[in-house]
């Protein structure tokens, strides 16, 4: 049994974990919840990460979320992961059940609650440039939501296959691969686009409009690239804050089974990254 005298422990695992918000974010959703918790942030190297997660089993921690390369080398040191951490290759949030540690890749989850603000993307072809954890996660969850179409550009062509073969294996999905190029051309029939590549990429998006749904994943205090572009062409925007917050959203109310504001996580992160 649990003493009552116990605090719960969440904490992030890093690698580099300075500068990441999560602590900033969930020490005050704690506090608003009214939850004697403790959050910690900690910096783990690369190959310590399997001595990290035992660890965190051993001291009975509620959970954790990852960032960096640790998602993908998390996966192997968990004995459960979701489907959706194991499509993507990579886990960003662990949970503690009575049967351990599982593993789940909340960055779908999070885009998709973001756009179901500005859109339903069921019978939307989407386009979606990237091909990492991020992205994986996010075409899994559009697939499921039956989009369309989902046209996957990465500047990795294999990766990109990698991806469209993937998707291919879900029954109702479209999905074909664009090309990579200097200038990507957002096709005439797509009505969502979908960035999960760094903020500094030096992408650049050809065709934007005023009906376009544009999300970009980039956590930057300003406007990014993607976003200042589309939003000169009248288009509807969802930036790394929004996604990021939705995301936090669920990782919390996965922990603690209490839905936070999603509001105050906004205003929470606009303070830290403006800080």
């Amino acid at each position: 049994m649990t003493s009552p005298a116990l605090q719960e422990i969440v904490s992030l695992l890093g690698c580099p974990a300075a500068g990441h918000p999560a602590q900033y974010l969930h020490e005050r959703a704690l506090a608003a919840a009214g939850l004697d918790w403790r959050f910690l942030t900690l910096d783990v190297p690369a190959d310590r990460i399997g001595d990290a997660i035992r660890g965190l089993d051993a001291m009975g921690f509620r959970g954790c979320s990852l960032s960096g390369p640790l998602r993908s080398l998390a996966v192997p040191h968990l004995e459960t992961v979701s489907p959706a951490a194991a499509f993507a290759g990579a886990v960003s949030l662990v949970e503690r059940r009575p049967e351990g540690l599982v593993g789940h890749m909340t960055d779908g989850r999070g885009l998709l609650e973001a756009l179901r603000s500005h859109c339903d993307p069921a019978g939307e072809r989407v386009l979606l440039v990237g091909a990492g954890a991020a992205a994986r996660a996010a075409a899994l969850e559009l697939a499921l939501a039956r989009a369309a179409e989902v046209l996957v550009c990465d500047r990795t062509a294999d990766r990109a296959a990698h991806l469209v073969d993937a998707l291919a294996g879900i029954e109702g999905s479209s999905v074909s691969a664009l090309p990579w190029s200097d200038e990507i051309v957002i096709p005439e029939q797509v009505g969502v686009v979908v960035v999960a590549v760094p903020a500094d990429a030096a992408l650049r998006l050809a065709g934007l409009r005023r009906d376009l749904v544009v999300a970009d994943f980039a956590l930057v205090p300003q406007p990014s690239p993607v976003v200042a572009a589309a939003q000169q062409h009248g288009a509807c925007t969802i930036d790394g804050l929004e996604i990021h917050c939705s995301t936090t959203a669920i990782d919390f109310q996965t922990w603690t089974g209490i839905e936070p504001d999603t509001d105050l996580l906004r205003e929470l992160l606009d303070e830290y990254l403006n800080a």
